[in-house]
């Protein structure tokens, strides 16, 4: 249903929170290629889904934890880093929101600054619509909490805008969560993108009639930006398969990573068609998680020569 949403609003780019997968990695569906990031138990999560377009300009992903996600996509001329974050709530403790302050930090030691950076997702946190300086545009809604204070401060630190406050919008194109009833809205999610290229922001809105089955709505933003394709890796890759018998955590990280990557596929009547669905989550799993034998033949080889 997301992913049909997805192609009927036009967007090539889809961040989720709260997604519950266990694990980290990516999977392909359809013309989509979804990254994820989360831990152990089926608890938070984040994810981004790209459209086909989109999908072949991925260099990397770096899956931080279970609340920042950071995908770096090749662009022309600078590289687009887009990370998806899930904030803690109103009601987790201090020091939850400065552990994700930290992981946000961490995150920007793994791009270039003068590089674009659009983050997005559900920042638990209101910053009202009382314009501060170049950072929150005078559009927003309600009032501002302490959490959207602290969201502020580290856009002022870090040089960030939040997008979805700078454009007019009627309120019910503003709002991005509602209360069960509809008795209370909210602007807690937020597209945000680094200052330097303001300009590349051309609008942004919700969609409240988005037939997400969520008490969020999604926060449309429209970027221009030129993307260029990357490299495909060799495919002849010889992985180190004798590691699942003696490697305990290595097994169980394949094993969580067959089952998302298996649960995540349409499902289909034909045998064959199962079994093809089957072998593609057991390859794409096993490239993901196990090593190869030429990059621990490398190490190794690197090890002896420092040691000497």
């Amino acid at each position: 249903m997301i992913k049909c949403e997805m192609d009927r609003l036009k967007i090539n780019i889809l961040g989720l929170s709260e997604v519950r997968w266990k694990g980290a990695g990516k999977i392909t569906s359809g013309k989509h290629e979804f990254t994820y990031s989360g831990e152990l138990e089926s608890e938070r999560g984040v994810g981004i889904d790209l459209d086909q377009n989109v999908r072949k300009a991925v260099k990397g992903y770096w899956a931080l934890s279970d609340r920042v996600l950071l995908v770096k996509i090749a662009g022309k001329p600078l590289d687009l880093n887009i990370i998806q974050v899930y904030a803690p709530t109103t009601c987790s403790s201090e020091e939850d929101i400065e552990k994700f302050y930290k992981e946000l930090e961490t995150a920007k030691k793994h791009y270039k600054p003068q590089n674009p950076l659009i983050i997005m997702g559900d920042f638990n946190a209101k910053v009202g619509q009382e314009k501060v300086e170049d950072i929150v545009g005078n559009h927003g809604l309600g009032i501002k909490n302490e959490r959207g204070e602290k969201l502020i401060e580290w856009c002022q630190t870090n040089n960030i805008i939040i997008g979805n406050t700078w454009f007019q919008q009627p309120p019910r194109r503003k709002w991005t969560w509602k209360s069960q009833g509809g008795e209370t809205k909210n602007q807690t999610d937020s597209i945000m993108i680094s200052k330097r290229f303001r300009n590349a922001l051309l609008a942004a809105k919700t969609y409240p009639s988005a037939d997400c089955y969520s008490d969020h709505v999604p926060v449309a933003a429209k970027f221009k930006l030129k993307l260029k394709k990357t490299r495909k890796l060799p495919t002849n890759i010889k992985l180190d398969l004798a590691l699942l018998k003696t490697n305990q955590s290595l097994r169980e990280k394949y094993q969580i990573s067959v089952q998302n990557k298996f649960e995540a596929l349409e499902e289909v009547e034909k045998i064959d068609e199962q079994w093809e669905n089957f072998k593609s989550a057991l390859t794409e799993a096993a490239t993901q998680v196990i090593p190869s034998l030429e990059r621990k033949a490398k190490q190794k080889w690197m090890t002896t020569k420092y040691w000497k």
